[in-house]
């Protein structure tokens, strides 16, 4: 089941709806039940947002986001999204719920933790100036 893809594309948000795409088809090679593709679909999506919203605030569409993912023989799948943008002084904060670096926009707050809920695992690293990566795994069996 080894399997691995990568693709780049703008800061735009319509590229969101692009990404969730991508990794749904993604995963029918491994078939898993409707409701773990919606899972990552929704993980993806949130971190794919927070990449155009937030890393590249006011760029335009002209930053970059590169997606990854890999399936392998333990059917565990390997997702990370990453960003050259503004990156994020405080990674713990920015990880709890409702906390939002823009409180006066309709922004929840929540991304992380649907990340976090959906997703087996997810780490985040980031540095001010530098961008994101944020990295999520999960496992393909359902129990």
């Amino acid at each position: 089941m080894n399997n691995r893809m990568e693709m780049t594309f703008p800061s735009l948000g319509r590229n969101e709806a692009f990404a969730r795409m991508v990794i749904g088809a993604f995963l029918v090679q491994a078939d898993p039940s409707m409701g773990l593709i919606s899972e990552v679909r929704t993980a993806v999506s949130e971190a794919v947002t927070n990449a155009v919203v937030h890393g590249y605030k006011d760029a335009g569409g002209e930053g970059k986001i590169v997606l990854r993912a890999s399936i392998d023989d333990s059917r565990l799948l390997r997702v990370e999204v990453e960003d050259f943008g503004r990156g994020i002084e405080n990674v713990e904060q920015a990880m709890q719920p409702f906390y939002t670096s823009e409180p006066d926009k309709e922004r929840t707050g929540m991304g992380f933790t649907l990340m976090q809920s959906f997703m087996d695992a997810l780490t985040v690293h980031s540095e001010p100036g530098k961008g994101t990566l944020v990295h999520m795994e999960k496992r393909l069996e359902e129990f």
